[in-house]
């Protein structure tokens, strides 16, 4: 499947930028799938205003590839949102593992209905270069690809502005998702998409939950043999905006309107400061992002979109002092939260 197969509006969402949240996987206490709380999320998503749903991704829990719920998973989301809504919806799934699993995992997503595949590089820590090219080009010929520069704490690998370069001169590549945490590596990743002069093929999706809102308001010049290329995010993917959605769309729509002018409103740029603050206790950062998944979790219990925390992995859950902390930024930053439009719809979706 190439990008041009893609349905126009889809593609078009996709290249001009959007709201993705990456979606958490809903169990019962006995680690089983829970049907009707997995559709409340994905009906929540696209009510809150999403422009499309990621899953099967990091949030969605990597081990759902070894207990078989892969498909299942990736159906009923799509399943659900097609008869949830007749809006356009970019849907990207989640594909990882070496080449074979990678490929395999993206005819799937290809059939399901999925647009495009957020290619996870995890498992190819000790390949080289070449390899990975190698590796990213054949899934390409599978389905569209985002790349995905995922941060080393959860399992990414550190890669230089030259592969970014060769990364977004395969055709197929639509966006990358650039989430190191990480100021420089973010940069060798612009670097390398303007070098391979596939700005204007290649939409910038931020995954960096420590600056989410910086992200997606600033200009960022790139200057090459004394020729500035302005550039700027298009859209977010990612775990943060699993939780308080609602809220999430509207400092999204904020940022896009403060783009492209002289000056930023201050209040704007302070409020960066205040997400970050939330993403540290619902990420985890304390303990190294050990209770990243968990932490979303609790926020969905509270609202009452997850019956309760478990992940496939009975070893995850909240660390030492997380849920104080949870209790800490909701408390001090309320007015970020969606509470209310969850408490009004909640008996909807999960009807």
């Amino acid at each position: 499947m190439h990008h041009s197969q893609i349905n126009a509006d889809v593609r078009k969402l996709i290249a001009e930028g959007t709201v993705l949240p990456a979606h958490p996987l809903a169990l019962t206490a006995e680690r089983q799938l829970d049907k009707q709380h997995q559709r409340a999320l994905t009906r929540y998503y696209i009510d809150a205003g999403s422009g499309g749903l990621a899953v099967g991704v990091h949030t969605t829990q990597f081990a759902i590839r070894d207990v078989g719920l892969y498909r299942p998973v990736l159906e009923l989301a799509a399943e659900t949102a097609a008869n949830w809504t007749k809006r356009p919806l970019a849907m990207v799934a989640g594909l990882a593992g070496p080449t074979g699993q990678a490929t395999a995992e993206a005819r799937t997503a290809r059939d399901i209905g999925y647009h495009a595949g957020l290619l996870s590089l995890a498992a190819m820590k000790s390949a080289s270069e070449d390899e990975i090219i190698a590796h990213c080009t054949a899934v390409a010929a599978e389905i569209p690809l985002v790349g995905f520069y995922l941060q080393p704490a959860v399992g990414g690998v550190i890669l230089p502005s030259r592969f970014w370069q060769r990364f977004a001169a395969i055709d197929n590549v639509v966006a990358i998702k650039i989430a190191p945490f990480n100021r420089y590596r973010t940069l060798d990743v612009l670097r390398g998409v303007a070098a391979a002069g596939a700005l204007d093929r290649v939409a910038l999706y931020t995954g960096n939950d420590d600056h989410i809102l910086l992200d997606l308001m600033l200009p960022f010049d790139l200057r090459d043999k004394g020729v500035t290329t302005r550039t700027y995010f298009k859209g977010g993917l990612l775990g943060h905006w699993s939780v308080w959605t609602a809220s999430a769309i509207r400092q999204f729509e904020r940022c896009k309107a403060a783009r492209h002018k002289d000056s930023v409103p201050a209040d704007l740029l302070a409020l960066d400061a205040r997400v970050t603050d939330c993403n540290s206790a619902f990420f985890d950062v304390a303990n190294n992002f050990h209770g990243c998944i968990a932490g979303c979790h609790e926020v969905l219990r509270r609202q009452g979109l997850l019956r309760g925390l478990w992940c496939l992995d009975p070893s995850e859950g909240l660390s030492p002092g997380q849920k104080e902390e949870i209790d800490r930024v909701c408390r001090e930053h309320a007015d970020l939260s969606d509470d209310a439009f969850v408490a009004a719809n909640l008996d909807k979706w999960l009807a």
